[in-house]
């Protein structure tokens, strides 16, 4: 589980990287300045999260259980929370109408609490000083 998490931690902060770059150099000719803020921070949510599984990935005194439902709130939230934000964000340049599934961005947050929830639990079980 460690390396599927810390495999996962890589892929999104190198995709972070490349979305970034993408708002920060491609977005601003395409669509308005509002938009790509909501972009850059659907960007920046990605990014903590890759920074949390890299840690999560190698850390030994959290249970693997928990690092199974963490993995799994956190990558549900991030479809869910970032994903929405991009396709909202570029909106305009899509033939999908985003907004018809808008409901799901505080879901994709919820998801992302949760995952925190439950690594705060976890740690305050921890027999670790």
């Amino acid at each position: 589980m460690n390396k599927k998490i810390l495999i996962a931690g890589s892929v999104l902060g190198i995709l972070g990287i490349i979305l970034g770059a993408f708002a920060a150099h491609g977005l601003e000719k395409l669509v308005g300045t509002a938009s790509i803020k909501s972009f850059e921070t659907g960007v920046r949510y990605q990014m903590y999260h890759a920074f949390l599984f890299l840690i999560l990935g190698g850390t030994s005194f959290i249970s693997l259980k928990s690092k199974r439902v963490i993995f799994y709130l956190v990558l549900i939230g991030l479809i869910f929370f970032s994903g929405s934000i991009y396709g909202l964000a570029t909106n305009e340049l899509s033939s999908f109408d985003f907004t018809s599934i808008a409901l799901i961005t505080p879901i994709g947050g919820l998801s992302l609490i949760m995952a925190w929830v439950v690594l705060l639990i976890d740690i305050l079980k921890a027999k670790v000083d």
